[in-house]
């Protein structure tokens, strides 16, 4: 079954540009599960947020999973598509390219805190058709708060090599597969050296290791959704949930449970 696409003109709105005077916007859309905003690029940056709903963000040749404890800021410029993994309220912010956050051509992951959370859907109440007089301040803060937000990369880059492309394919559909680097170089028809190798020069990391954050991303939607952290370890090929818990804490200093709660430590 093909998946809708939403096509690029039928959600840019162009009396909703930021400008000078208005230097941040909203577009606010209801997306369903499956259906994919397809590349694009705007001369404004945009910080992705859906009030509800998991939606898995791609650009700079990195994919990213994204709940409602999470925002993608992604720069001015930047091509970047959006794909619904569960029923969403897209709640994206754009924002004059002078008033970018945060420097530079990098995407940033973005914790939601409760106050940016409340700023954004006091913007969401005001009709943005018109003027209104809390409309500066609460941009002037919601800037500010995303400026001070803790970035906690689940970050996946996808590679460009044409070699690695099957296999990370594959991992991505499959994250929980237990198959070695042996294995899978056996299915590549390639050397375990020769893929080891490819995996440090064109994406930065081990096979262990970005198969670690492969299943961190697809770790995220399960526990936003409430999946207890033993179905989720178990899904994602970790012998307990220990074990899963462990590596997690490892990586972001926080058990599961603490970090989508948004709290630190364990």
């Amino acid at each position: 079954m093909p998946i809708p696409v939403v096509t690029h003109t039928s959600h840019y709105r162009p009396c909703n540009d930021p400008t000078p005077a208005r230097p941040l916007t909203m577009s606010a859309r209801n997306l369903q599960a499956d259906e994919h905003l397809p590349p694009h690029s705007h001369p404004w940056g945009q910080i992705t947020y859906a009030m509800e709903g998991v939606v898995r963000v791609t650009a700079n040749n990195s994919s990213w999973i994204v709940p409602p404890q999470r925002a993608i800021w992604i720069p001015p410029n930047v091509v970047h598509e959006v794909t619904v993994l569960q029923k969403t309220r897209l709640r994206p912010l754009w924002v004059q390219a002078e008033q970018a956050p945060f420097p530079g051509g990098e995407c940033e992951v973005l914790e939601v805190s409760p106050l940016l959370r409340e700023l954004v859907a006091a913007l969401e109440q005001l009709d943005l058709g018109v003027a209104h007089a809390r409309e500066p301040m609460l941009t002037a803060l919601i800037l500010d708060e995303v400026g001070r937000s803790a970035t906690r990369p689940i970050r996946v880059p996808l590679p460009t090599d044409k070699r690695l492309k099957g296999l990370c394919a594959a991992l991505i559909a499959q994250p929980g597969s237990p198959l070695t680097l042996d294995q899978w170089a056996a299915q590549a028809g390639a050397s375990t050296r020769t893929l080891a190798r490819l995996f440090e020069r064109d994406l930065g990391m081990s096979f262990v290791q970005w198969r670690q954050q492969v299943r961190l991303a697809h770790a995220a939607p399960l526990i936003a959704r409430g999946m207890p952290l033993a179905q989720v370890a178990e899904q994602l090929g970790y012998a307990s949930q220990s074990a899963f818990s462990a590596m997690f804490k490892k990586t972001f200093g926080s058990t599961p449970s603490a970090f989508f709660a948004g709290r630190s430590g364990g």
